[in-house]
């Protein structure tokens, strides 16, 4: 099944995601451990999408679609920024970055999902997740 929502890029907006989620984890029986997982890889590329791609930038929105099969959960999660490096984030545990705050949401998202891709220009993630039901 295929689900795409279009949401303003605005924090409140989180809640929309939040509810296809919960709509899913309902459908397919999802472990909680895996919803988990899911919830929070989800809300932080949403969350970095609005903040980082789109700016907070009203007249911009956040592409999320969720296609899932009794085997797997894909979402992908698109803004209309410039994109980024992925590659460029610096890694939050290593010592001199751990009082940072940039980067932490990429480490959770990169080490939650089982597979995690970026296009090419880095405005849009793809993270899978398998072994999802009980």
């Amino acid at each position: 099944m295929l689900k795409k929502i279009k949401i303003e890029s605005n924090q409140a907006s989180l809640r929309i995601v939040e509810n296809a989620i919960d709509e899913a984890t309902l459908e397919l029986g999802i472990t909680q451990d895996s919803y988990g997982k899911i919830l929070v890889s989800v809300l932080e590329a949403v969350n970095n999408a609005i903040l980082h791609g789109n700016k907070m930038d009203a007249g911009k929105s956040v592409r999320f679609e969720m296609e899932y099969s009794q085997e797997e959960l894909k979402i992908t999660v698109a803004d209309e920024g410039i994109g980024f490096s992925p590659e460029e984030v610096p890694d939050p545990t290593l010592p001199q970055n751990i009082e940072s705050c940039n980067g932490r949401g990429v480490y959770l998202m990169k080490h939650l999902a089982d597979e995690i891709k970026y296009n090419g220009k880095g405005n849009e993630v793809t993270m899978t997740f398998k072994n999802i039901k009980a």
